[in-house]
């Protein structure tokens, strides 16, 4: 769990937060009126977070491989006399089978 602090507290402390959280490897969260407002994190946990976030963010060049169907959908709600299509598609990967 993260030492929570209050800002106005922490503008005071600066110098102990940061000795904490490098050399105590602690996480502080800075709050507001006991809402969180910022985390002091180590460099090693920042670096960690970022790959996390780009590793999680799909890649421009990921594309679907297969379309393994495609159905009409049925009509819904008022109107529905009017044919409406639409296409069912659901994504493999290159190892699913």
């Amino acid at each position: 769990m993260a030492y929570e602090i209050p800002v106005t507290q922490a503008r005071a402390e600066l110098a102990e937060l940061i000795n904490r959280v490098v050399y105590g490897g602690e996480r502080v969260v800075v709050t507001r009126h006991g809402k969180p407002l910022v985390a002091l994190v180590s460099a090693a946990d920042l670096e960690r977070l970022e790959a996390l976030a780009e590793a999680a963010q799909p890649s421009e060049e990921q594309t679907i491989s297969t379309v393994t169907s495609i159905g009409s959908v049925p009509p819904a709600g008022p109107g529905a006399g009017h044919r409406r299509f639409g296409i069912a598609a659901e994504h493999r990967g290159p190892d699913a089978t």
